[in-house]
Order: C-alpha cells, then structure tokens, then sequence
C-alpha cells in the first residue's frame, strides 16, 4: 500500500459513500444473469487483481500450489459481512487443516482494503476489485431490494432515506460504501483451477455452511 495521507484515505471514503449513495438512489440493474456463469467442473476465471499493496496477483498463483476458498465480500459497511466473518474467523483453522488457502476478494481499492484489513486483523490474501470485474466473471448478480434492504422499505430516489442511513453510520466501522446491491458468493477452487462449489447468494445472509465447504476442499483433494 502507498503511504497516503489520512486525508487521502477520507477522500476515497468520500467517494465510496457517494457510489452507495447513487446504487441506492437508483436501485439494482444486474439481478438477472445474461449467460451461464461458471458452474461446478468448469475452469475459475483466472484474473488479476491487485492486492492491499498495490501489486498485480493472478488468481491461478493462490489455486497453483492447492485448493482456494474464494471469498467474494460484501460491502465493507454490511453486517452480513460481518455476520460472514464472526462464522468464518472460527473456521479459518478447519479449512486451512483441511488443506485450502481462505482468499478474499472486496470492492474497495487497495489502499482502503489495507486499512480494513489492518483494522479487523485479516489474516488472508484480501484482492481489490472496485470496478466488479471479478465478482461479474464468477456470475455474482446483484441482489433485488428484499434482498438486501430487509430494514426498511425500499423506494428509488429515496434521497432522505439515503442521507439518513449512511450520516448514522458516517466514521462506523459500519460505514457505508461501495456498491449497495452486489451479492456476495464463495468458490472452492481445486489446484490447477477447477471449481469444486460454486456458491452464489441469493440473498445478504446466504452463507454455505463450513461442513460443505469443508467437503468441497476433501474433493478438490481427492
């Protein structure tokens, strides 16, 4: 990661809340899937994407030397994100037992990445992909209202709502940011790059449970 100044950080903060703030605004647009995403058996979508450094990694050299679980975050202000992490910081010791690598993919740059990261003490390869290149390559849609917005009714250009939501949890480590519909999903991907699970979420709190990610990676393995 460059050694921004704090100031450097706010204003990418800035940013990321005005792209929730104008995803909210205007609703989803990507919930159905125009082709086939990748399914279980098929070749993972080997991109490049750089980690909270700034460096270019290729998903082929995590999956090169064994099983991957591939992690595609929520927005970094989501309590099902963090609903996710309270489930899977116990789990990290089973499945790297079981032989796989937790990495992570978020929508935030890197130099924000880091800061989270640092902040929550993650202790996995954390990717950046603020443009979605990656969560569309996996076919990761994004999520209808009921889906995501559970708190309260939705309606578009709820401009009130909007500025209401995000000044509460304004300076929070529920911030929020980044992009308000996308689903999340996780992949077990075999070495040499063949999708054991592909687990896409239908909804924000759609996780798959430890015991089947924990059969994908003897899978992957066998």
């Amino acid at each position: 990661m460059s050694d921004s100044p704090r100031s450097d950080i706010d204003a990418l903060q800035q940013d990321a809340e005005a792209t929730w703030i104008t995803e909210f605004l205007a609703g989803p647009t990507r919930t159905r899937l125009t082709e086939l995403p990748p399914q279980d058996g098929d070749q993972a979508p080997d991109l490049e994407l750089p980690d909270t450094t700034g460096a270019p990694r290729r998903l082929s050299e995590f999956w090169a030397a064994g099983p991957v679980h591939l992690v595609f975050m929520r927005q970094f202000g989501c309590g099902c994100l963090a609903d996710r992490w309270e489930q899977l910081g116990p789990a990290q010791d089973r499945i790297a037992q079981a032989g796989a690598q937790l990495v992570a993919v978020c929508q935030a740059e890197p130099d924000r990445a880091a800061v989270v990261a640092q902040r929550r003490d993650y202790r996995f390869p954390l990717l950046s992909d603020p443009d979605l290149v990656a969560y569309q390559a996996y076919g990761l849609p994004e999520g209808v209202p009921a889906t995501i917005t559970q708190d309260f009714p939705w309606r578009p250009g709820d401009t009130e709502t909007a500025e209401q939501w995000t000044a509460s949890r304004r300076g929070t480590e529920r911030a929020l940011v980044d992009h308000m519909w996308q689903l999340p999903g996780e992949f077990v991907v075999a070495q040499g790059g063949r999708i054991v699970l592909a687990h896409r979420a239908q909804y924000c709190e759609d996780f798959p449970l430890t015991e089947v990610i924990l059969g994908a990676i003897a899978a992957a393995r066998a």
